[in-house]
């Protein structure tokens, strides 16, 4: 008996993932593809909208966030990796559902009129206003049972929904509805106390020595009125408090010390960095083992994987719009 189908990806933007992309999202995909086939991509087009004036490093940044896919525990032999540029059907799909959503729809995604107002240009590229419908080919051509999401990003996949109802109803029912497979996601706060980010300058990366991961907690941002140990502490708006409640088995206890005054920052600091590096040693040394040749054949094998489906969908697409 087949399992049922989920999709993910992630954009290449730099060359390497952070841990609020570890534990937001792919955690859940590891322990996901125990009971679905997933389909793993490395969005390389959609990192384009931000990129296209100098996209040079794009095809080796995609190489790399493939081989986080597989040190975070993304089985090849269960689940797909490839990278979407690698599946011309992506493209194709994109351009057809183009054709049926109107633009009203796309200037309403609250991410556009973020992402319009971050580039400080009155000639915005069509590919940021349609950024939505790409990510639509994306996750229909594959006719998912499920798409990964956090709960903040479950709004994003309504526009998928839409695109995908006004399709069926113009041409016929080719695409099913999917659901959302929400996870429990910890929000990471990054070194700054902002969400982790690497537009923020404030991540710690997967492939951060256990030194540089050090250097970056010992400076992160803490409580600001917890001047001395005695002085009650805020965890909840501490980077690092934030980092132990993720990281650390005695989060717990020492939150409850940090409220109270028992506890200073640095010793915080200190056991946060242990927790932090215990816990991605055995993901480090993966990733160090991951060569450039052998990530080559596990993303040829997933895109042929992932064509075999999404050229049937296209059939169907066509047939549907009389295009054959």
């Amino acid at each position: 008996m087949s399992r049922k189908t989920i999709l993910s990806g992630m954009q290449p933007t730099q060359a390497r993932l952070h841990l609020g992309n570890l534990e937001g999202a792919l955690r859940n995909w590891v322990r996901l593809q125990d009971d679905y086939k997933l389909y793993c991509c490395v969005v390389d087009w959609h990192a384009l909208t931000t990129m296209a004036e100098d996209p040079s490093e794009i095809s080796a940044n995609s190489r790399e966030i493939a081989k986080d896919y597989l040190a975070a525990g993304i089985d090849p032999d269960r689940s797909s990796v490839f990278i979407q540029s690698h599946v011309k059907e992506h493209a194709e799909l994109h351009l057809l559902l183009s054709m049926v959503t109107p633009i009203g729809w796309l200037e309403r995604v609250p991410t556009y009129k973020e992402k319009k107002l971050a580039l400080k240009t009155e000639s915005e590229p069509y590919g940021l206003l349609g950024y939505p419908v790409l990510q639509a080919a994306d996750i229909l051509l594959y006719k998912p049972y499920g798409v990964p999401v956090g709960k903040d990003q479950a709004p994003h996949l309504e526009i998928t929904r839409e695109i995908a109802r006004r399709f069926n109803f113009l041409y016929g029912e080719v695409f099913p509805e999917f659901v959302n497979l929400i996870g429990e996601v910890p929000l990471l706060i990054g070194t700054d106390g902002r969400k982790m980010s690497k537009s923020y300058d404030n991540a710690i990366y997967l492939s951060d020595t256990e030194d540089e991961t050090a250097e970056k907690i010992k400076n992160a941002f803490t409580t600001p009125t917890k001047m001395r140990k005695t002085d009650p502490g805020v965890p909840e708006n501490c980077a690092v408090c934030n980092l132990l409640k993720v990281y650390s088995k005695d989060w717990q206890k020492q939150w409850d010390e940090d409220r109270q005054g028992l506890r200073g920052c640095m010793q915080n600091k200190l056991e946060c960095v242990e927790a932090v590096n215990e816990r991605l040693r055995p993901l480090r040394e993966r990733r160090r083992q991951i060569s450039d040749s052998d990530i080559e054949p596990v993303l040829a094998r997933g895109a042929r994987e992932a064509r075999e489906v999404a050229a049937r969908t296209m059939d169907e697409v066509r047939a549907a719009m009389k295009l054959r």
